[in-house]
């Protein structure tokens, strides 16, 4: 990301993507099955299963979960950036641009350990009883509170680096 102004600079950078091997495991299974019934029925024109799906909707399936399903966990990260002014994230490719919050609008930036499950549901873009969540692995983020008493959760590896760079901007 380019700064908008010359003036500005990030100071603090943070790209993470899923890492669990369970999930990374589930979608290749799904990927394996969807090019499975895409080879035997549509490519050696042997049925697939017992009460054959038509072609076009095996091969819309495997579009979907053989081809575009794993790319998006592929390219899928959350970036986070701090600059002197403003504090800004994406959940890429589901966000293409910024979501940005001037640092003089955050109250408190607190690096704290949760439960994703519990808390939110799991990964990704979540909402739970402390608001929502931006996060893609682990269990360690940093809480911020915005003026007006909303808060948020974004997912960290460092986020004991985050919190302190979004607190060295807030007067």
């Amino acid at each position: 990301m380019i700064p908008k102004s010359p003036g500005e600079s990030v100071i603090y950078a943070e790209e993470q993507r899923f890492r669990q091997i369970w999930i990374l495991i589930l979608v290749g299974f799904i990927a394996l099955l969807a090019w499975y019934s895409f080879l035997l029925q549509i490519v050696i024109g042997e049925p697939f299963g017992t009460n054959p799906a038509p072609d076009i909707l095996v091969i819309l399936l495997f579009v979907v979960f053989g081809i575009l399903f794993p790319v998006w966990f592929l390219v899928m990260r959350l970036e986070v950036q701090v600059t002197r002014t403003d504090l800004r994230f994406r959940m890429f490719p589901l966000h293409l641009h910024w979501r940005e919050f001037p640092l003089d609008n955050i109250v408190k930036a607190e690096a704290v350990t949760y439960r994703p499950i519990r808390e939110y549901g799991g990964w990704g873009i979540r909402i739970g009883m402390k608001g929502w969540a931006y996060n893609v692995s682990g269990n360690r983020g940093v809480q911020i509170t915005l003026e007006g008493g909303r808060s948020f959760l974004l997912g960290s590896l460092q986020p004991e680096e985050l919190a302190f760079a979004i607190k060295s901007g807030i007067a």
